[in-house]
């Protein structure tokens, strides 16, 4: 087995204020309260950050009382306004009306000195130029969707299941009158798969709006159970009981809800509806815009997920005009992105594709002729920030540089030549300016916890420093984090991983291990940001002597096609393969306690840890799984038939990956987490083990968060992380 390790975060202590194990005796101890989200310290324990956003050509830096510019050469700020300027030039007084922050703050026109600050339900356009409040928004309370159009100046928004549109001059349209928990308007739809999360779409001068109607009335209602709160009291009359809270929840080969495209006319207040045909069993998706408002495109999608589509419709009559593009696969084809035209050629538009193995951009025309492949190789284009007219190039974010990084690129159109923005190295999250000739990039690497650059792109790229985040580690007990990569159970794949050492760590001992994984579809564990994309209880366990591992399988994101595919139709097989290559190589270390190996996951990683302990119930004494599916017959159809099909053509598959007949084989100790109300992992999942393990005999843990969805929120979480840790600590680590 070959093993290529990258670096060791010891080496670069001093530069990083790391300190080696040598030197943390001294040193202060971290808390969950420190480390894990909704901790009362977390966010003091974060690298410190800056809030910028983009005004036009501008780059704007937001604090808690006041907004200033930044010169992107030499980093200058010099202040636009106070909270106090804002306040003031707006009227506000009272104790009870005043703005509060100015975190959050939009700067929408590039050509005017308007600043839109939410004050409670209501926005306000304040002008910093001539400091006078221009105009006050109302904005309801209660929204399910909003969207406004700063073209037009009108805003869509959904209210008690009902659409509205309020026009520029304040007037209230009111679209529908038959939404209910049954007719879903303006909301995201499809269960926000296909990179849907959202239902309204404004054309690009705001004249006309597209929504998504969704019928489920015809979906099956989820019975979740609300527990009332502690304080709470009910009214006079009112039952003291829980209460049934109804959930549409359309499961893998049942029936699934009807979605149809609106078109609202500003112009005539007239709704029309595109004519794509009957709804059943079919996915509508990234929804654009033509630049003259005069047409629609989407993407549409067989149930099977084979067979995709690329369609334009009339937007003023909703007839159907032409199908642009086709991609089918053998497997699955997934559309997550809209089109987008360019902004110098109205005739021409990209595509992202993973048609030839890998996500890329292809340049179109208007009536569905592939003119180019814009990109090519084997790594994936990540994000498309926009455009840069001047040079008729694309910026873009992919991992070209290497599988674990985040790196930002501009490509010409024309020519396909590609230059690479920024330092090769790290992960970044990159803001492209409204003119496209800057970006604001914000990134870390595995020695440096935050750093922030403007890149200029109106001529040959140049970057400049604009803020380097301390270490807010410093005086801690650290660990050493590593990273590396190892052959996938097929022998020639590439699987990278990061492991977390205990501190103190003295390689003549022997220490207890736990695989932290998830394993899915769209997410990853391991990449190159600060300390290798490591998560805080990590940390943690490391403080108190444990070993940490983690490893990306096959299955999992931003590889390729084949990469993500290997899973089809047997979801964890393959999975479980590639994390046993990672417990050879554990087994090869002779610092790991080969007795003592756990496992931790959530969600699919839920699914992955119960999948471990009870096939390899010799390997894993003891397992954390927390929202774990357990049988995909009861997961989400759009999700669930992706990559399993449906029950009743993949009976094979459901039955190989389902964890019910495996409750007999778990020898060491299971703990199970769930929220109540989970509505994603729905409940049945865990209870239905629980009785299979009551059927077999076997004895799991059991702990529920009453009133918590999927994932567990606020300081509950760090309640979950003691109840987590504590496990390990009763039953992986030795006696003393």
């Amino acid at each position: 087995m070959k093993i290529k390790s990258f670096i060791s975060l010891v080496g670069i202590c001093a530069f990083t204020g790391l300190l080696c194990p040598t030197q943390s005796m001294a040193q202060k101890q971290f808390t969950l309260e420190d480390l894990n989200f909704g901790g009362n310290n977390f966010y003091n324990m974060r690298p410190e950050a800056r809030y910028l956003m983009w005004w036009g050509g501008k780059l704007v830096r937001q604090d808690y009382n006041s907004c200033s510019l930044v010169d992107p050469v030499t980093g200058k700020e010099t202040q636009l306004f106070t909270l106090d300027d804002i306040n003031k030039w707006a009227g506000l007084s009272a104790s009870n009306e005043v703005v509060r922050h100015l975190y959050g703050a939009e700067f929408p026109y590039s050509d005017r000195p308007i600043v839109v600050v939410q004050n409670g339900n209501e926005d306000l356009y304040v002008n910093f130029k001539t400091q006078k409040l221009e105009q006050r928004q109302n904005r309801p309370s209660g929204l399910q969707a909003r969207e406004w159009n700063k073209l037009s100046g009108a805003t869509a928004f959904v209210k008690d299941h009902q659409l509205y549109v309020t026009d520029a001059k304040g007037a209230e349209h009111k679209l529908t009158s038959d939404g209910s928990r049954n007719i879903v308007y303006g909301q995201s739809v499809h269960r926000d798969e296909f990179g849907i999360n959202g239902g309204l779409y404004w054309s690009p001068k705001g004249n006309r709006l597209a929504f998504y109607r969704m019928d489920q009335s015809m979906v099956v209602d989820y019975p979740l159970v609300d527990v009332p709160e502690l304080d709470w009291k009910p009214a006079k009359g009112e039952s003291r009981a829980a209460k049934v809270d109804l959930i549409k929840y359309p499961m893998t080969g049942e029936t699934s809800h009807k979605v149809t495209v609106g078109v609202y006319d500003l112009a005539t207040g007239k709704t029309i509806y595109l004519q794509a045909g009957d709804p059943t069993d079919r996915y509508f998706t990234n929804i654009a815009w033509s630049p003259d408002e005069k047409i629609i495109y989407m993407f549409e999608l067989n149930r099977d997920q084979n067979d995709c589509r690329l369609v334009s419709y009339d937007a003023t009559t909703g007839a159907k005009l032409k199908e642009l593009y086709r991609e089918t696969d053998a497997k699955y084809v997934e559309p997550c992105h809209p089109i987008q035209f360019l902004p110098w050629n109205d005739n021409e538009f990209i595509l992202q594709s993973q048609k030839d193995g890998y996500n890329h951009l292809y340049l179109f025309n208007k009536d569905g002729r592939q003119l180019k492949q814009i990109t090519s190789g084997k790594w994936v284009v990540i994000d498309v920030l926009g455009f840069n007219n001047k040079q008729k190039s694309i910026v873009y974010v992919s991992n070209e540089c290497n599988p674990i990084q985040r790196n930002t690129w501009l490509v010409n159109v024309g020519s396909g030549k590609r230059t690479l923005l920024d330092n090769g190295r790290g992960y970044h999250y990159p803001k492209l300016s409204e003119d496209g000739n800057a970006v604001m990039d914000s990134y870390s690497e595995p020695s440096v916890p935050h750093k922030y650059e403007v890149i200029s792109l109106t001529g040959k790229p140049q970057r400049h420093d604009y803020f380097t985040s301390a270490n807010p580690w410093k005086g801690y007990t650290v660990p050493e984090y590593t990273s590396g990569s190892l052959k996938a159970a097929d022998g020639k794949t590439d699987l990278y991983w990061r492991m977390v050492k205990p501190v103190n760590f003295d390689a003549n001992k022997k220490y207890p291990t736990v695989i932290y994984v998830y394993g899915g579809p769209h997410a990853h564990n391991v990449e190159a940001s600060w300390n290798w994309g490591s998560r805080g209880w990590e940390t943690y366990m490391a403080q108190k002597g444990y070993l940490l591992f983690i490893l990306d399988n096959r299955g999992s994101e931003h590889r390729g096609k084949e990469f993500e595919q290997a899973t089809f139709r047997h979801l964890g097989q393959e999975e479980m393969k590639d994390q046993m290559e990672g417990v050879k190589y554990l087994k090869s270390l002779p610092y790991v306690d080969q007795n003592r190996i756990g496992v931790h996951g959530w969600s699919f990683g839920g699914f992955m840890t119960t999948s471990l302990i009870t096939n390899y119930p010799d390997v894993f004494k003891v397992g954390v799984a927390g929202g774990p599916v357990i049988d995909w017959k009861w997961y989400e159809a759009m999700y669930g038939e992706r990559y399993m099909d449906t029950p009743q053509s993949n009976p094979e598959g459901y039955a190989q990956t389902s964890l019910l007949t495996k409750a007999k084989d778990l020898k060491g100790k299971l703990q199970i987490i769930i929220g109540l109300n989970d509505p994603v992992v729905v409940p049945q999942h865990a209870y239905s083990f629980l009785k299979a393990c009551i059927a077999a005999g076997t004895q799991p843990d059991f702990f529920v968060y009453p009133g918590e969805p999927h994932n567990m929120r606020g300081h509950q979480s760090v309640h979950l992380h003691e109840r987590i840790t504590q496990y390990f600590e009763d039953y992986l680590k030795p006696i003393k």
